[in-house]
This record gives structure tokens, sequence and C-alpha cells, in this order.
């Protein structure tokens, strides 16, 4: 679906209360696809974020901005009919999910933030990590997506994922190598961490129901879930035994269950 001059990969499943699900960088709407059957009750809302999937990569950086996709996701809601919806993010689209629930909370019902941050809390940090993300975002120009995908899968935060089925695994790395070298460079240096608003200081007044999931391995993120969970008042805080970072691919069935019971308090259906 063509969106503010970009071609978006959206589609919906399912009958129920609209839930968006939002992947994590290099991944796609297809991350989701195991939810299907545990989550049939709702209208499933998947989307390809800018860069990735069978979604545009345009040329220019700017059109990556978290306030631009925040806007993107507003009107692919509104082309699906959808004015409230259950929003769940991973990593990267937790970070949109975020965003959009803080800007856009009209159309927020529950929120569910699975291995994501609120962003960095000072310049220092945030200056640090948009040189990171600038050097990334080269490499991935200069040697291809197909070394970038090498090099992303053996960083420490997907450790716990060697273990994983041959199979899962495969499915993974044959996802990712699926994106193009400027989308993924464009979304590291337009939706990047250190270059997203942060919303540190807004947490403590954000009143939308909140479920936040990490993985116990994953000790980086689970700490910014603990914080944030002490510092959103609505929220509730699941640490995922024999999980690290992505939670819904290494315990895929327990994180639909917990998902399920979440939303279950909020539905009316």
């Amino acid at each position: 679906m063509a969106v503010r001059n970009v071609n978006y990969w959206a589609e919906t499943f399912g009958k129920g209360e609209p839930l968006v699900l939002l992947h994590g960088f290099t991944g796609s709407g297809e991350t989701w696809g195991f939810l299907k059957n545990s989550l049939k009750k709702y209208q499933l809302v998947l989307i390809d974020i800018i860069g990735h999937g069978q979604t545009d990569s345009p040329e220019n950086p700017e059109r990556y901005r978290m306030e631009e996709a925040v806007e993107d996701l507003k009107e692919i809601l509104l082309s699906f009919n959808i004015r409230k919806a259950h929003v769940l993010g991973y990593s990267m689209g937790g970070r949109l999910a975020l965003s959009f629930a803080m800007r856009q909370p009209e159309f927020v019902k529950t929120l569910i933030l699975e291995s994501s941050s609120p962003g960095l809390k000072t310049e220092k940090e945030r200056e640090t990590r948009r040189l990171q993300d600038e050097r990334l975002a080269q490499m991935i120009l200069d040697e291809g997506v197909a070394a970038f995908v090498q090099h992303w899968e053996n960083i420490p935060l997907f450790l716990t994922q060697k273990s994983l089925p041959p199979a899962v695994k495969d499915k993974i790395r044959k996802d990712r190598l699926k994106n193009n070298a400027i989308g993924l460079a464009n979304s590291l240096k337009g939706m990047g961490t250190g270059v997203q608003p942060s919303w540190w200081g807004a947490l403590k007044n954000f009143n939308i129901p909140t479920l936040l999931i990490c993985g116990e391995r994953d000790l980086k993120f689970c700490k910014i879930m603990k914080e944030m969970n002490q510092l959103i008042p609505c929220s509730e805080l699941k640490v995922v035994p024999q999980a690290g970072h992505a939670v819904h691919v290494e315990q895929s069935k327990f994180f639909g269950k917990i998902v399920d019971e979440f939303l279950q308090h909020f539905s009316t259906y």
C-alpha cells in the first residue's frame, strides 16, 4: 500500500480486536507467523517497517526518522479502518511502538514491549551510539547484506540463539538476507537508538497499560525493562526463563501465552 509516497507491505489476519506486530532490525512481518495460531482471536496486523522486507527503502535517511515511521504507522492503521489497537513491538519495533504510543496515544489500547528501550538518557550516550550506527551502516553499504548478516548473528546479543534448532536458525538467516543494503543502512542512520527521541522522562506520566517482556539471559535489556517497570505506573514485567533477546523466537509458545493472558484483561470480546 502507498503510505506518504512510500510503498509499504502490510497485511491483516483473522478477526477480533486489532493487534499490531512490529518486528526488529533485519526482520520483517513474517517474523510473527508463529503467533497466527496462539493469537487467532485477534486481528493481527503485520507490517514490514520502512527499509525492511517488501517495503520500500528510500535513498534519504531522513525519511526513516522515528517521527516519520510513527506517522506512517498511523496512516497504515487508518487505511485498515483501525482507530484503536493493541501494539506489540520487539527491539527496534518496540522503540517504534513506544514512540507511537507517546505521540498517538488515542490509537493505542495496550502496549507490549519485548526487549526494547525508551532510547538513551544522555546526549553523550546518543552521540556514541550514533557514531557506532554510522560505522555499522557504512559496513553494510561497503560489504553487502550477506557479510553484515554473518557479523550480526554473531554479536553477543544473539549468542543464546546458537542453541536453536537448525531449521529455526536457517529461517532467521533467510529472512535477514531478504533485506537490502540501503534499507538497513538508512534504518540505522534514521531510526537508530542514537537518533530517536528519549522517552525516559515521559514514562512516569504514561498511562497506557503496558506489558514488558525480556529474556532472563539478556541482562542488558532486563536491566532496562526493570527500570521502565518502576517508572510506568500501569506496567507489568515478565522475565522469561531460558531466553535471551528474542524471546518470541527462543520461547515462542510461552511468549504467545503471556501475550494472550495480558490481552485478555483488556479485550472487550
